[in-house]
């Protein structure tokens, strides 16, 4: 197994965010195994073997890649991870939850592959675009969120989603849930969300597809604002429930479109 160099020039991609952030960066030619959900850019899906899933990975497989660094996200790939430092592979994972925590990780594997200034400057364009778009939501109404990270339990949005609903110009309803990481602490009820009366319902199924008629027919959900307007809008996980650039460009704008057609 080839462990030597830097910067790596055989890398394995346990998750989206880390695939999209090296192609970004024009540092493509050192993926050698992706995450069979990486789909951004499009051409990665040919280009490049897929090795595992989310939770579970093909080791041998990655081994016999024989990468010089494996890039990993939380604590849910933690076995993932034991078996390859075990295999001896260096391995970085990654854990963001919020926005700030999305620039660290695009300057962290910039400076992991060599390109630090190049990272620097990506992450820089991404804070600027954030801020000018916050600027221009202020003194607009802001219309209250629930977005909805999975359907059965509901499970409300993680740290960076609801940062970034506040930056398109909206409330989330869930603002506490939103510093918790795991999705089982972000667990709430049907009469919790019906409380909170919220003006949109934005959805991501994590991987599969929202039926918004489903949301709709809840017991006790028909005088909810967003049920009543049907402002029940789907965003695709892709673009946003990936803690990378996705989140942070085709996500903001597809929050932000759905709270332009819902004003």
């Amino acid at each position: 197994m080839s462990t030597r160099g830097y910067p790596p020039s055989r890398i394995v991609c346990l998750t989206e965010e880390t695939v999209e952030t090296l192609y970004l960066l024009g540092e493509q030619d050192r993926i050698v195994g992706v995450s069979g959900y990486a789909v951004r850019p499009p051409q990665v899906r040919k280009e490049k073997p897929r090795v595992s899933a989310f939770i579970s990975a093909d080791i041998p497989k990655i081994l016999a890649l024989e990468p010089n660094l494996v890039l990993a996200f939380s604590d849910l790939q933690a076995d993932i991870v034991a078996g390859l430092i075990r295999a001896g592979v260096a391995v970085h994972a990654f854990n963001q939850r919020d926005i700030a925590g999305i620039l660290a990780m695009i300057r962290t594997l910039g400076a992991l592959v060599g390109c630090a200034d190049k990272a620097d400057a990506l992450a820089l364009g991404y804070e600027r675009r954030l801020e000018k778009i916050a600027t221009e939501a202020k003194g607009k109404p802001r219309p209250r969120v629930y977005f909805e990270e999975w359907n059965d339990p509901l499970i409300s949005g993680i740290g960076w989603v609801s940062e970034l609903i506040a930056i398109a110009g909206g409330d989330d309803v869930f603002p506490e849930l939103s510093k918790q990481k795991s999705a089982k602490d972000r667990i709430v009820s049907a009469a919790a969300v019906r409380v909170t009366m919220p003006d949109v319902i934005l959805a991501s199924w994590c991987g599969k597809k929202v039926v918004p008629d489903a949301i709709r027919g809840r017991p006790g959900w028909s005088d909810i604002p967003a049920v009543r307007d049907n402002r029940i809008i789907e965003i695709k996980s892709p673009l946003i429930l990936q803690p990378g650039p996705a989140a942070l460009t085709d996500g903001l704008d597809a929050i932000m479109a759905a709270l332009r057609v819902s004003a």
